[in-house]
């Protein structure tokens, strides 16, 4: 799947997501270091385990962040 985010820095994220768990997250643009981060602690994961766990997670003065776009994707794709 990929999902054009909106309100941060990252224009886009790639994700492979296979019986529920995550395979793989790529976020296009956005800070790199912290992105990979959160790539790396989702892969393998559970998606029902991690949209709690960054839901709602604002950067700055912004009401969204990267990892909260993240969150709204995953439930994007828990409803397919």
């Amino acid at each position: 799947m990929t999902y054009r985010t909106k309100g941060v820095c990252s224009n886009e994220i790639f994700i492979d997501v296979q019986g529920g768990v995550i395979n793989e997250v790529k976020f296009s643009n956005g800070c790199q270091g912290n992105l990979q981060g959160i790539s790396q602690l989702a892969k393998g994961r559970k998606v029902d385990e991690i949209i709690p766990l960054i839901s709602g997670i604002k950067c700055g003065m912004r009401g969204t962040s990267c990892p909260d776009q993240l969150a709204i994707a995953l439930r994007e794709l828990e409803k397919k």
